[in-house]
């Protein structure tokens, strides 16, 4: 019996152990010759710990960053804690336990994790968002976009959660709930709040993603968030007076068919033109349509401005609501005279806070006209294929379907069509759009509403800016103090972090105030004899991750948050890996917040190859995909959550970190399965037993059969393109072909036995590094730069392949074929097998089908 027994546990300390006391991980950032910056999304510290799915995102970039150093690459892959915010404070306030002492407790065991898994990380290097060593340049940042002019404060309608007590952001609502409350709707108030402009940058933040490299589906989701969308502004004059309405519609295609207007409640021109008759029901109005529990403007029921013809027939879930206001404007492309009304399902922070109602091709005019008897006018003509897959919303009337009879309802305005067509009804003496498609009708009416002074082109976007305002505790305080009259003194630089002050009762309150508001000794300053209030509201957590990956490359500067010459070296990131679910928030600010800095001159990244804007902070963005536990969702109420450290005491981390990565493709995710993890462990004890007791000769390379070496010449090629494109489980296949074929064989060479540990170092390190130390009596790390075997192009093809042989379809034989023969050769190749002849029973061949590179098939008479 070996006495080489495998035992991960002892190996994995050993190494982690060794490679903390020689500095293995740790890099000199100024000495780099060729860096490479490889991130994994920090995460949130949680109190339940890291669960496998964690580990799982976690080993994937691990992976990629230890390729690249055994490639020859200085490798930076640091760690820290996105511990601020309201996940952790919720949780606090949920088990009664102050997040300044919950938070610490919660690094400290997400650490023993991380470095239990054999991560790669710099640990001189990490950080902790709710440091003030790490938030006063959090708050530095918001001083720089101040002087710039991107963060001001305004009292405008923010979301609020009434469970979490705070506004959140709009990326936060999700169908008008908290997404961190499902069942909880989001109220609409009227609070002060600062905010960010990142729709200074919307045009930037769209272009970019058309060539940026990024996981499609996430720059998709950005791209919908953004809400790019082409129209026209058109202006509609108010009957008997010198005012105008504009509004923004990205249909003006449908002007013909617009019958009425509808502003917001709180439209500035509806005090202006309201009749004196309605002022009291405008009145009465505006005070139920506060007293509502307004959604946010992505729920359908709500009208977005710049949304003129929705693509879907979804039901309508809300009653649509209004009043006349007593005017009527101008239609400007045919005269006619259409009232005005105010309904809430306009919102003022959309587009222009008002509308053209074209209830005939928009779900929502339609059911308000219906409401309110409006005359209802088609103008587009459905287009047959369109009409042949459309379904009535009326449940009644959905199984049969007769499209003539639905053709009919549309043109006489009794069905509402949002689909595809052509334009009908739509001309007056100077213009007509009739027959014309979508495209063409919307460049005609544009044109001719541009000579006539009455609209003209315009770009819009969905995105709003950046609501950063928290009134929670737990946050980095906004860095502005209040003078007695109100006017706005942003903190002297040099007077930074503004620390977070220790209190006892940190839980909000719910009235639109941060539990800081309650906190006088903190709160109410004296500055050179003059009395100054602190802003109490604290910033989005959002803002300390926005900036996170600058700060790695200077964690051990005190005096300035980034060390330029550094951030030139390093930045833009090679490889980001992360969630698809922070498409939208932090994904999207972080672009916005090195945006931002670079155009107020606090920040100059480096220029890459194929980087057309110097300010975009990661070159490469993937998505990994999630795990799933035995077919189900993980989630604590299935109780299928999965802790790691169970799996790495019984079967070591290596094992755990090869069995997530070969589950499935890394982008799409896997099933979790207790019962199939024992293969892996199985792997690595043949492995081990082959470098230890294997009695194989080691000969030459160039004396091993061709086979075993054009395998292993393949297999350095594949494992090296296969991690390149996170195709980590692929990889793992070829390394076990590659073994199994070196196992058997007759000899093997040293070659052969280097190359397959160093291809699979990544994906088991604490293993890799003991074979190499130990089986293989190296002298230095397998983690010295430059590991990984070159490749020789001509030995990964073969010069002969194997081919099935078939007569009347059916197999009869497999033989080995000179790779280059042509169709003659390997049509006497095939007649002369035995095991033809004999199915053949000397019946003459009528026919044979040669398929280059699969198969040969005799078709007998």
């Amino acid at each position: 019996m070996s006495e080489h027994i495998y035992d991960p546990v002892v190996v994995e300390k050993k190494w982690q152990k060794w490679w903390d006391d020689h500095g293995t991980n740790e890099i000199d950032l100024r000495a780099a010759k060729n860096p490479y910056y490889v991130l994994m999304m920090f995460p949130y510290p949680s109190a339940e710990g890291l669960h496998v799915g964690n580990v799982y995102a976690f080993t994937g970039a691990d992976v990629t960053g230890r390729h690249r150093r055994l490639r020859g690459h200085d490798v930076f892959e640091p760690i820290g804690f996105d511990a601020f915010g309201i996940h952790s404070e919720n949780f606090a306030m949920k088990i009664n336990r102050h997040p300044a002492e919950l938070i610490p407790a919660n690094i400290a065991n997400f650490t023993r994790q991380l470095r239990m898994m054999g991560l790669m990380y710099d640990w001189r290097r990490s950080v902790d968002t709710t440091s003030p060593d790490y938030y006063k340049w959090t708050q530095w940042i918001f001083l720089q976009l101040y002087k710039a002019g991107l963060a001001y404060r305004d009292e405008k309608e923010v979301n609020f959660c009434p469970d979490c007590g705070t506004v959140i952001a709009d990326e936060q609502v999700i169908d008008g709930k908290c997404e961190r409350h499902p069942g909880t709707d989001v109220q609409r108030r009227r609070l002060p709040s600062w905010f960010f402009r990142i729709t200074n940058f919307a045009e930037r933040l769209d272009g970019n993603l058309d060539w940026i490299d990024w996981s499609e589906k996430t720059k998709l989701a950005q791209k919908n968030w953004i809400g790019r969308s082409e129209g026209a502004e058109v202006d509609f004059q108010v009957k008997g007076r010198g005012e105008k309405i504009r509004v923004y519609t990205t249909r003006p295609d449908t002007l013909f068919g617009a019958t009425f207007m509808v502003l917001a409640v709180d439209h500035p021109l509806v005090d202006a033109i309201a009749g004196a008759r309605e002022k009291e029901a405008i009145a009465k109005y505006r005070e139920q349509a506060a007293a509502r529990a307004t959604d946010a403007a992505h729920d359908t029921g709500v009208r977005s401005p710049q949304a003129s013809v929705p693509q879907s027939t979804e039901s309508i879930v809300r009653e649509k609501t209004g009043v006349f206001i007593g005017a009527n404007a101008i239609n400007p492309v045919n005269n006619a005279e259409i009232p005005i009304y105010i309904s809430d399902y306009v919102l003022s922070g959309y587009g222009t806070g008002a509308i053209m109602a074209v209830p005939a091709h928009d779900e929502r005019d339609f059911e308000f006209a219906e409401k309110f008897h409006l005359p209802i006018k088609c103008v587009i003509s459905p287009d047959a294929a369109a009409l042949a897959e459309f379904r009535l919303p009326d449940p009644i009337s959905r199984d049969s379907h007769d499209s003539e009879a639905i053709r009919e309802e549309i043109l006489k305005g009794q069905t509402c069509w949002s689909g595809a067509g052509v334009a009908m009804n739509s001309a007056n003496a100077e213009v007509s759009l009739n027959g014309l498609a979508v495209d063409e009708a919307k460049a005609r009416i544009t044109k001719w509403l541009e000579s006539k002074n009455l609209g003209k082109a315009r770009t819009t976007f969905r995105l709003r800016d950046w609501g950063i305002s928290r009134q929670r505790y737990w946050g980095p305080p906004i860095p502005v103090l209040y003078d007695e009259d109100g006017n706005i003194h942003p903190v002297p630089e040099d007077q930074l972090p503004v620390t977070l002050p220790p209190i006892r009762d940190f839980r909000p309150k719910g009235d639109g105030r941060g539990p800081l508001a309650n906190v006088p000794e903190w709160m109410n300053v004296e500055i050179n004899g003059k009395k100054y209030r602190r802003e109490t509201d604290v910033m989005d957590n959002f803002l300390d991750s926005a900036w996170y990956y600058l700060r790695y490359v200077s964690t051990d500067e005190d005096s300035r948050p980034y060390d330029p010459e550094l951030i030139r070296k390093w930045l833009p990131l090679d490889v980001y890996i992360g969630g698809n679910e922070h498409a939208v928030l932090h994904l999207l600010y972080t672009r916005f917040i090195c945006m931002a800095l670079d155009h107020a001159g606090a920040l100059k990244m480096g220029t890459r190859p194929g980087m057309r804007d110097a300010a975009e902070p990661f070159q490469k963005f993937r998505a990994h995909g999630l795990l799933i536990k035995e077919g189900s969702k993980m989630s604590k109420s299935k109780g299928n959550v999965v802790n790691p450290d169970e799996y790495v005491e019984k079967w070591g981390a290596d094992t755990l970190r090869l069995y997530l990565m070969f589950l499935g493709p890394y982008q799409q995710g896997g099933d979790f399965r207790d019962t199939d993890i024992v293969g892996m462990r199985r792997f690595l004890n043949r492995l081990h037993t082959w470098y230890y007791d294997s009695a194989q000769p080691i000969v030459a390379d160039e004396t091993l059969p061709k086979p075993l070496r054009v395998k292993t010449h393949q297999t350095i090629k594949k494992v090296r393109e296969d991690i390149d494109a996170l195709s980590y489980n692929t990889a793992i296949s070829a390394i076990m072909e590659l073994f199994n074929m070196a196992k058997d064989a007759a000899q093997t060479s040293a070659f052969v036995r280097e190359a397959i540990i160093i291809a699979l170092a990544p994906l088991a390190p604490h293993f890799a590094e003991e074979i190499w130390q130990g089986a293989l009596r190296k002298p230095e790390s397998i983690w010295k730069s430059g590991r990984y075997p070159d490749y020789i192009e001509e030995l990964t093809k073969l010069d002969e392949m194997e081919i099935v042989l078939q007569v009347n379809g059916k197999i009869r034989d497999k033989i080995i074929v000179p790779r280059d023969a042509d169709k003659e050769q390997l049509e006497a190749i095939a007649l002369s097998s035995e095991k033809v002849q004999a199915a053949l029973a000397g019946a003459t061949p009528k026919k044979i089908i040669v398929v280059p590179g699969r198969l040969i098939n005799v078709l007998a008479s």
